[in-house]
């Protein structure tokens, strides 16, 4: 239960700081890109020894399907993590309603009119699997090989940062169903209309970087322990 609970909090760390510093700093890439990925730092070295902080279901699909989470933690790590997700975007929710700035957006991501650069719905999904795979396949790498567990949290938090920085502009960045559902059930409209690619993308991502990283890490391990 304990693991669950640490997925639950870390999410909503995430997402609350997360979403909630896109809205105040009105989408200023740098602040929102190291908000995702200081909080993915922070909750790394308090929750990584619990349940591993994987705060995502697309990083919790990846582990599953490389049998490294079993299928009873994957179905409540998702479970967890879209409650806590909820519980963010509800306490950003309460708060910005007691400003002037407003509840409409709350970090929802999109394609078309919903982004900056008005990407199509093609162009989202493409972006969506390719950053979701690089940040997955790093978390894969660094955190199979105990000798990197004193750096896994800032190597992953800096990745989420640096995909982040190429994603915001095109689509919000997700990277995460968990982070994207939220804010789109509290938006409603078009922002849940087109939720559907934010929570497909990334699980293709994470499925994707686990089948890269069975492809060429393990067989490479296999290897080495030949010669």
């Amino acid at each position: 239960m304990k693991k669950y609970c640490a997925e639950f909090i870390g999410t909503l760390v995430l997402v609350l700081f997360g979403t909630g510093i896109a809205v105040v700093s009105e989408g200023n890439l740098i602040a929102t890109a190291l908000a995702f990925g200081l909080a993915i730092v922070a909750m790394a070295y308090v929750i990584g020894d619990v349940s591993g902080c994987h705060v995502n279901p697309a990083v919790s699909f990846a582990m599953w399907l490389s049998k490294k989470l079993s299928d009873k933690d994957f179905i409540w790590y998702v479970v967890a993590q879209v409650l806590g997700a909820l519980a963010g975007t509800a306490i950003l929710y309460f708060i910005l309603s007691a400003t002037n700035l407003g509840t409409v957006a709350l970090g929802t991501n999109g394609y078309g009119a919903l982004s900056a650069t008005n990407i199509n719905v093609f162009g989202a999904v493409v972006t969506e699997v390719v950053l979701t795979c690089v940040f997955v396949y790093t978390i894969l790498g660094v955190t199979s090989d105990d000798k990197k567990s004193s750096v896994a949290g800032i190597v992953i938090g800096l990745t989420l940062t640096f995909v982040h920085l190429l994603g915001i502009k095109l689509t919000g960045t997700s990277v995460n169903p968990a982070r994207s559902l939220a804010p789109a059930i509290f938006a409603g409209g078009r922002a849940l209309k087109q939720v559907w690619v934010f929570i497909l993308a990334p699980l293709l991502g994470g499925a994707l970087a686990a089948g890269l990283f069975k492809l060429i890490n393990v067989e490479e391990k296999k290897s080495s322990k030949r010669k």
